[in-house]
């Protein structure tokens, strides 16, 4: 491999795929906020709902948890988002979106990880604070809501860094179904520079450089809303 090349050819290339990042980005705010948004009513199901809804739950996290992303991209893409889109009144409205698709599958496996992180942080908080509240005249509802799940979502933060960096990995699939991020942008410039290893490795430095990004920031929130009195692995 003639370095000089490869290095030319690389430094050509980092403009165009610096472009993909814009995607990256959406796809994984989109993902994190879809998981969030659903991962939280999970994790309070799983923890205080009845056996029925338990089971119900546990089967939602294990089904998107064991099937791989990009056999998920391809269910969603082509079949689910597909049929939908050609119905009536929901054409025109981009559900066969590459991109709503991504989002969509990342999203969901994110909220059953998701789900287990918020899990778990809310079973390392005390558990008389449930009946402390309904002595003050609390209903569970309540209690859930503004006791227990303000502290566990301080909680989750260190493992929600980590589920951060995962979904940046993951997002590198999207480029399967056509989204150009900078996994699909990559192979575009390696398919006509014949440049694969160089340009590989330009988006690799990408990637590690939003992985820091993302964890650093994560983090600096983290020591911002900690709980005085509590540590990362919970209640003290």
């Amino acid at each position: 491999m003639d370095f000089n090349v490869a290095f030319t050819a690389a430094h050509e290339a980092l403009p165009y795929m610096l472009g993909g990042v814009v995607w990256t980005a959406g796809l994984i705010v989109g993902a994190m906020l879809l998981g969030l948004a659903l991962g939280v009513p999970l994790a309070v199901l799983q923890v205080y709902g009845p056996r029925s809804v338990r089971r119900m739950v546990a089967t939602y996290v294990w089904l998107f948890r064991g099937i791989p992303i990009l056999v998920q991209l391809y269910i969603f893409y082509f079949g689910l988002l597909a049929w939908l889109s050609g119905l009536p009144g929901l054409t025109g409205i981009g559900l066969d979106s590459p991109f709503v698709a991504a989002v969509m599958v990342l999203g969901l496996t994110s909220s059953a990880y998701q789900s287990q992180i918020f899990r778990g942080a809310i079973q390392s908080l005390p558990a008389g604070q449930l009946k402390a509240g309904r002595a003050l005249g609390m209903t569970d509802g309540q209690v859930i809501r503004t006791v227990v799940l303000p502290q566990a979502l301080r909680l989750s933060i260190p493992a929600w860094s980590n589920e951060y960096s995962i979904l940046l990995k993951d997002s590198a699939l999207a480029f399967t179904i056509g989204v150009v991020e900078i996994m699909g942008r990559m192979r575009a410039i390696a398919s006509t520079t014949h440049e694969p290893v160089s340009m590989s490795f330009v988006a690799g430095i990408i990637f590690f450089v939003l992985t820091w990004v993302g964890v650093k920031g994560l983090s600096i929130l983290e020591n911002k809303v900690r709980i005085a009195g509590y540590t990362r692995q919970g209640a003290v």
